[in-house]
């Protein structure tokens, strides 16, 4: 569906752009019923008596009554299209035009009087007590019309006259009663299901301040551990796999030099840095001391690269008066999933990574295109 984008242009939701699809369907079910209405006759005809000459059955029985229909799903489309907002009426509009055509034409046919139930049960679909009784109205509407054709009037008694209106008042009754049933069913689910979210935030809350270091807010080590694992499972079936190991440059002479609890707001100071730098995808963890991990996601290497490039930089960057004005940097070892390598080889290349940024001069990262052997 089309919508022509103006800045007061309406953006359908969801359950429009279901509702709509769920009118086509039940539109082209409609096509699917003037086809076999059609084909239906055409073989009465051929090999039935039939009281009709050809030129009538194929102008009154097969033309018109398919014409009728054909425009009345024609119409319901276009209202679709153009007014979404009507398009379950304009549904109702095109079945109840179907369905009372079909009667004309079969009047003979005492099971025939079932087809205005029709409109009426479609629109159930769309849980609209409103719709159930518009549909109703409109039963009657093409009721009182054929009633008024002559030979359609004679062909009933006077129970029929009075039954006709009474079961389509009380299919109308069932309809209204399955659509109240279902919203309250609806209802319920929805508060369970609410119930429920609010059950597995508050287990996830309790469960992630199970799995945080206090110091930090970052995922602990043990934690880390697991989603590593589950991590490297998901690489294996396609998933983009980055790891990244940072460890604070001299942090014991820090610790040495201004006291633990400076070396504490220091953790805390890169940690906040890290959780600000990554995205919503990754995962940030304390591996040890002062050594952080980070699981990189739906990125390539390039862009995983200039993650921890950014993180590195802004720490380098940032001076800090629990040590005086002092300047803080770090190291970063950086290395992507490759199927050749166990979790555990996938490690421990990152950490010889990490080893050789130390090793050659520290507050840079080193990467396995670095290391030839990595």
């Amino acid at each position: 569906m089309k919508i022509p984008f103006t800045q007061s242009s309406h953006i359908p939701t969801d359950y429009e752009f279901k509702h709509s699809k769920w009118i086509k369907k039940i539109l082209r079910s409609y096509w699917l019923v003037i086809c076999l209405h059609a084909l239906v006759q055409i073989a009465c005809y051929v090999f039935l008596a039939y009281d009709r000459t050809p030129a009538d059955f194929i102008v009154n029985v097969v033309i018109w009554p398919s014409a009728a229909g054909s425009a009345g799903i024609l119409f319901a489309s276009w209202i679709d299209r153009r007014f979404s907002s009507y398009s379950s009426y304009a549904m109702s509009a095109a079945s109840t035009i179907i369905a009372w055509t079909i009667i004309h034409v079969n009047y003979d046919i005492r099971i025939i009087m079932a087809a205005c139930l029709l409109p009426i049960f479609s629109s159930v679909l769309f849980f609209n007590k409103k719709g159930v009784w518009v549909s109703f109205a409109m039963q009657m509407i093409g009721y009182f019309l054929l009633l008024g054709v002559p030979s359609y009037r004679q062909f009933l008694s006077s129970f029929d006259i009075v039954s006709i209106p009474v079961f389509l008042l009380a299919g109308t009754y069932v309809a209204q009663v399955i659509v109240t049933s279902s919203i309250e069913v609806l209802d319920d689910l929805k508060d369970n299901m609410l119930a429920k979210q609010d059950l597995i935030v508050r287990n996830a809350i309790m469960t992630k301040q199970s799995k945080t270091d206090g110091l930090t807010n970052l995922y602990n080590q043990s934690s880390f551990k697991d989603y590593y694992d589950k991590a490297y499972e998901y690489a294996n079936n396609g998933m983009s796999l980055h790891l990244a190991l940072i460890d604070i440059d001299d942090f014991k002479a820090i610790n040495d030099t201004y006291g633990h609890r400076a070396g504490d707001v220091i953790l805390e100071k890169v940690s906040l840095i890290i959780k600000e730098n990554i995205t919503s995808s990754d995962i940030a963890a304390r591996y040890g001391g002062e050594e952080f991990a980070i699981l990189m996601f739906e990125q390539s290497f390039e862009q995983a690269y200039a993650m921890v490039e950014q993180i590195r930089q802004k720490i380098a960057h940032m001076g800090h008066l629990e040590l005086d004005g002092a300047f803080v940097t770090v190291s970063v070892g950086l290395k992507s999933y490759s199927p050749h390598l166990s979790k555990d080889k996938l490690f421990e290349e990152v950490d010889a990574c990490l080893y050789a940024a130390k090793r050659t001069g520290k507050n840079k990262t080193v990467t396995s295109l670095d290391l030839p052997n990595v």
